[in-house]
């Protein structure tokens, strides 16, 4: 028998007990209301509901939600578009919030602390991804929002690792998106570019606009694609230096071997033979927007100049810790349109309709 210890907010409860050292789980000490907002089946009305989380395991945190970012990811996963939904459902991955409670095993993270929780909660620790730092690419990797208890609610819980403490300079209430569209577009330009080159980033939305806001303050020389004029001024204040359409192949193809990184953060079907030429020799298109019809890539297209397409997930703790500084360091922040979480199917209406600019957060009012 050894001695563990959980740490409980001082507020609502005691915080010791003694637990075997195989223990996988950590008795409740106090009686918590938790609530949430559940989808009982695809394209359903989320209802509100008492939940039961169960008993903290030894490597989780429980954190307190403020706010939660609403995602394109939550539509389709609440639409069912990629078909490995899991219902009922408690959607929300880019989660703001103050730790209540810490297993004993977990490590770095203590009560009443600001921390950030986002695409993904939990994963093995053992494997070579995870033991080389891309914990994002394990192949037990637990999403947040599929067959896990997402963060449209009172609270979440993740494993200590996935739970990421927020720099004091962020600004907290808009800092929700960041935490997956964020550090989706921040990891691309991290791995493959330099501040001297030339970068576009394709699709002015959700993910597109922070892309811009990085890329600009990373140094690169910014082209921002857009298929709607109405965002040429904003893409500008956003830190783009040109604006292109990306409807207009013909100006496309007048920009050939141009662009070092090109970053795809649409869902829909684009000129592709058009933006590959556009790469300058090394060039790499990267792909990080969930397009569902197949990209046609013609192999020479590639061979000749040498060029790559690639594409990623949303990113590890470190880098994900990592965007986040540097976001509180250049002041970068998603606009945003707030909601109260109460109005959440409103907000579900205004994020399907195309209008939201750029980016929804919900607001904790339970």
């Amino acid at each position: 028998m050894s001695t563990s210890t959980q740490t409980r907010d001082e507020s609502v409860g005691s915080s010791k007990q003694q637990q075997p050292s195989s223990s996988t789980a950590v008795p409740s000490f106090r009686s918590v209301n938790y609530k949430a907002w559940i989808a009982k089946g695809p394209k359903q009305p989320m209802v509100l509901e008492t939940v039961d989380l169960g008993p903290l395991t030894n490597e989780d945190v429980e954190v307190a939600v403020e706010s939660c970012g609403l995602c394109h990811s939550d539509l389709s996963v609440l639409n069912n578009d990629w078909g490995n939904s899991q219902f009922p459902a408690i959607l929300g991955h880019e989660v703001i919030g103050r730790v209540t409670a810490v297993g004993p095993n977990a490590k770095g993270i203590t009560v009443g602390q600001h921390v950030g929780v986002g695409w993904n909660s939990a994963s093995c620790m053992h494997c070579r991804q995870c033991m080389s730092g891309s914990h994002h690419l394990c192949p037990e990797v637990q999403a947040t929002i599929l067959g896990h208890r997402g963060g449209f609610a009172t609270h979440i819980r993740a494993h200590w690792a996935w739970v990421i403490p927020l720099p004091e300079k962020l600004n907290f209430a808009d800092a929700g998106p960041l935490l997956c569209g964020g550090i989706t577009v921040f990891s691309p330009l991290a791995m493959y570019a330099t501040p001297s080159q030339r970068v576009g980033i394709i699709g002015i939305g959700g993910l597109g606009h922070m892309a811009v806001k990085f890329a600009h303050a990373y140094g690169c020389d910014v082209t921002a694609f857009t298929s709607s004029e109405s965002k040429f001024d904003e893409a500008k204040s956003f830190g783009a230096n040109h604006v292109l359409s990306s409807k207009d192949s013909a100006a496309i193809k007048k920009l050939a071997g141009s662009f070092d990184l090109l970053i795809s953060t649409v869902n829909v079907k684009l000129d592709w033979e058009a933006m590959i030429a556009a790469l300058a020799p090394n060039g790499r298109l990267h792909v990080v927007g969930a397009v569902l019809e197949p990209i046609p890539v013609a192999a020479f297209s590639l061979i000749g100049q040498q060029r790559s397409v690639s594409g990623s997930p949303s990113g590890s703790p470190v880098a994900t810790a990592t965007m986040l500084d540097f976001a509180a360091r250049h002041n970068i922040a998603p606009q945003t349109e707030h909601y109260p979480m109460s109005k959440i199917n409103e907000a579900f209406a205004r994020l399907e309709s195309g209008k939201a600019r750029y980016r929804i957060v919900l607001d904790a009012d339970f």
